[in-house]
């Protein structure tokens, strides 16, 4: 919810200023704002007024803020900017955390941790306002001995306490990231001189071109065909930040070439299916992700999987599960839906494809058990049960797609789910 109703404007009368020095925060913390957007937004406040605090917020908001996603960071930048003059002490608090030990603290929401460093980014540039007089900067001192290197903290770092820096790094990676999979071996045989099995059809054959007289046995083995990837991605509140991440990986995947995927199927779910296959083959990652969140009208939504999930098995199974798909499930499994529908599904969707992995970021929490009602009925269903919360999670898929025996952690789940 907005909080403008607490929000007094600055007292130092540089509106201009102080609007030039927002957009910049604004930017800093991702958003796409450029000088045309600052003017129009200091044209917007001139013709509105200030009468009302509630019309500057909105006023505001309308020009700055395009997609749903940014609503988040907006708030909180547009909370401490107006209306405490000393929020750097405000981002220091929610910075320190991250700098002693992300994993011993409580990580701060993604859109507040971007909103801190935006705003002490800005705090860095030399004609933003000084610090009152008689205050001095706080030296920060960090240990650095005995610590990983930057790559591999950021390898196992949560996609949901990275930093705008650390987030921007771990998409160079994702996109350097590839999938192999290995090819599945059919029924019909090919010709093949190293083959196993004695080709009866091609000997005689060959005999007859050569006068009746067998002089070597013709052989074959089983032909070899690539299956498709299709991938079922969960883009409601709770997985926005895991989605985005997740999606960066998926388009580098479907654009990387000698992977051996036949195909890559894509689709996003919250409240309903919406298909963003065609997105994906864009070039250019960002164009392709807005692309798609523009398309997929739920994001950051509610969540009816078991809904969502029957649209797919009705509308799409035939046409992208068929010779084999291995899917790929992106979904923390908390569902408002009938549970017996989901697992029905679940079952269905289990049963049309050859492997159906599925991919919760909650794992990451060592003490996580199946007590939501969406999880107990989608677990039973799945053949690998992996966390996705990390670069070094996705790392680990190939692996887990190279090993057929490889059920993750639904075997351990399964054992406490039996024992509730």
């Amino acid at each position: 919810m907005p909080v403008y109703a607490e929000l007094p404007l600055p007292e130092d009368g540089k509106l201009v200023d102080n609007i030039t020095h927002f957009a910049r925060a604004l930017r800093r913390a991702g958003l796409p704002i450029g000088p045309g957007r600052v003017q129009t937004a200091i044209s917007a406040v001139a013709a509105a007024g200030f009468e009302r605090k509630a019309d500057f917020y909105w006023v505001l908001h309308s020009v700055f803020v395009n997609r749903p996603e940014e609503r988040q960071v907006f708030n909180q930048i547009f909370r401490l900017y107006w209306r405490d003059p000393r929020y750097l002490e405000h981002m220091m608090s929610l910075m320190l955390p991250a700098i002693r030990n992300v994993s011993e603290e409580k990580a701060a929401e993604d859109a507040a941790r971007r909103a801190a460093e935006a705003l002490l980014d800005a705090a860095a540039a030399p004609d933003l306002p000084a610090r009152p007089p008689g205050e001095e900067d706080p030296e920060i001192q960090i240990d650095a001995s005995q610590t990983a290197s930057a790559t591999e903290r950021l390898r196992t770092l949560d996609f949901e306490q990275m930093s705008t820096v650390e987030m921007a790094q771990a998409r160079r990676m994702l996109a350097r990231l590839s999938l192999p999979v290995k090819p599945i071996a059919t029924r019909r045989m090919g010709a093949d001189p190293r083959g196993r099995h004695p080709d009866w059809r091609g000997t005689f054959r060959r005999a007859i071109r050569q006068g009746g007289e067998i002089t070597q046995i013709a052989r074959r083995r089983p032909r070899t065909r690539w299956p498709a990837l299709v991938v079922l991605c969960d883009i409601s509140g709770s997985m926005a930040q895991y989605s985005r991440m997740v999606l960066h990986f998926v388009h580098a995947v479907a654009n990387r070439q000698g992977q051996g995927w036949a195909k890559v199927h894509a689709f996003t779910f919250g409240t309903r299916l919406t298909n963003i296959t065609r997105h994906l083959r864009t070039r250019d990652v960002d164009a392709a992700l807005n692309a798609a969140g523009a398309e997929a009208q739920d994001w950051q939504g509610g969540t009816r999987i078991g809904a969502c999930l029957r649209a797919f098995n009705v509308g799409w199974s035939r046409r992208v599960l068929g010779q084999g798909a291995v899917v790929l499930l992106i979904s923390d499994g908390l569902d408002r839906d009938d549970p017996a529908l989901l697992g029905a599904e679940m079952q269905r969707l289990q049963l049309s494809s050859r492997r159906l992995i599925w991919l919760n970021p909650l794992l990451r929490w060592d003490s996580f058990a199946p007590r939501a009602r969406g999880v107990r009925a989608m677990l039973p269903h799945v053949d690998t049960f992996r966390a996705a919360h990390s670069i070094a999670t996705l790392e680990a898929l190939a692996e887990a797609l190279s090993d057929p025996r490889d059920h993750g952690e639904k075997a351990r789940l399964m054992a406490s789910l039996g024992k509730d």
